[in-house]
């Protein structure tokens, strides 16, 4: 069984008309999902309840939660902020957000089942700071609980922006590995994510990061993937994986400056799949995340269900399903395969060397600590 967490409460983590996080991309991918046939005897959508105070303190520092609970901006906690507004409800969206990932958490420890939150995946939040978007850190929190089943939980991120709030949280803890693929933090918000980041202390080698050039596509994050991420899983053996699946890695996200396309996009998806049934008994929570794009983020996210499904892709979107779409949004939405990126000769080739000069230097930092990567053989953990 495949749990799929959707509210229409959702809607009302909102920020305003001109924000880009705009909670409509959730209905939309919801109502695809419904179009599409997918909500059956194979998936069952649960309507969320909001955290418990409890839970979120697991995480969150009690003076953040009362912050937060206050609805006032206030910059001391990252309320306010042009990328974290304050508006009226925002406790109670953001538990409701959360709590759908808490749940998904407990399922999959009782049930040994996968899940799916498309409205989860707010990476960015720190215990006591709002951040990019990210009021409470609901990936930290799901991995919070299945710790209480799981000695071991694997945490990947493909969104476009760095993991820096999960990565924070688990920086040293031994028993939560998380990576995080990203476009470099040269470039991008939140201006980390580099291969030097570790960890510390007893949790030195359990962050890792695949700090992407500007302008990589396909090629270049599907090469990076199968270099790191495979052996990184037969290594670790996680006994539950935590998927943060933002698609604003896609060419046409106006937040990032990357180059993949959907079929790219779904490339990195399958694999995260496959990994997780390998190694972890397809024990995975899936969570939405990034994706600025609208005609872009119902299509990514049904794949996900449709891979999570074990299932081809379709080839056409529901006519219906277009109707809405075009009729709220005035565009019309992608379809999966779109159109492959090209970039100059000169372009490709500066992605190129940048990208082989940072996976090198990430196996030597992983070669000291944990001596991965010197050969076809993996050490699994004792």
């Amino acid at each position: 069984m495949i749990y799929l967490y959707y509210s229409e409460k959702f809607q009302g983590y909102n920020f305003g008309p001109e924000h880009p996080f705009n909670p409509a991309r959730l209905m939309l991918t919801f109502s695809l999902m419904e179009e599409s046939g997918l909500i059956d005897e194979k998936v069952c959508r649960l309507e969320p309840r909001p955290a418990s105070e409890e839970d979120i303190l697991r995480v969150h520092t009690p003076e953040y939660l009362a912050a937060v609970k206050l609805e006032e901006p206030d910059l001391a906690f990252g309320l306010g902020s042009d990328d974290t507004p304050v508006f009226a409800g925002i406790c109670e969206s953001s538990r409701m957000l959360a709590g759908a990932s808490i749940d998904a958490a407990r399922r999959i420890i009782a049930e040994d089942c996968s899940a799916f939150n498309i409205g989860g995946g707010l990476h960015h939040a720190l215990p006591t700071v709002a951040s990019g978007f990210c009021v409470f850190d609901d990936p930290a929190l799901a991995i919070r609980v299945l710790r209480d089943r799981f000695d071991r939980v694997l945490y990947i991120d493909i969104d476009g922006h760095h993991g820096d709030g999960v990565q924070q949280i688990f920086y040293t803890d031994p028993s939560v590995l998380t990576i995080s693929m990203h476009e470099s933090g040269l470039y991008l918000f939140p201006g980390t994510g580099f291969i030097e980041e570790i960890g510390e202390g007893e949790g030195k080698g359990y962050s890792v990061n695949i700090p992407m050039p500007m302008y990589s596509g396909d090629e270049q994050y599907l090469r990076a993937f199968d270099q790191i991420v495979p052996i990184l899983f037969e290594w670790f053996r996680p006994q539950a994986v935590v998927a943060q699946l933002g698609i604003d890695t896609h060419y046409s996200d106006p937040l990032t400056s990357l180059n993949v396309t959907l079929n790219g996009y779904t490339g990195l998806v399958r694999r995260i799949v496959d990994l997780a049934r390998q190694h972890s008994g397809s024990r995975l929570l899936a969570l939405g995340g990034g994706g600025y794009n609208m005609e872009v983020v119902p299509t990514a996210w049904t794949s996900v269900l449709h891979i999570m499904r074990g299932e081809p892709l379709p080839e056409y979107l529901p006519p219906y399903w277009v109707e809405l779409f075009m009729n709220l949004t005035g565009h019309e939405p992608l379809s999966n395969p779109d159109i492959e990126m090209r970039v100059g000769t000169n372009t490709e080739n500066r992605i190129n060397k940048e990208l082989s000069g940072t996976l090198q230097g990430l196996k030597e930092k992983m070669n000291e600590v944990h001596g991965l990567f010197k050969s076809s053989s993996i050490r699994s953990l004792s």
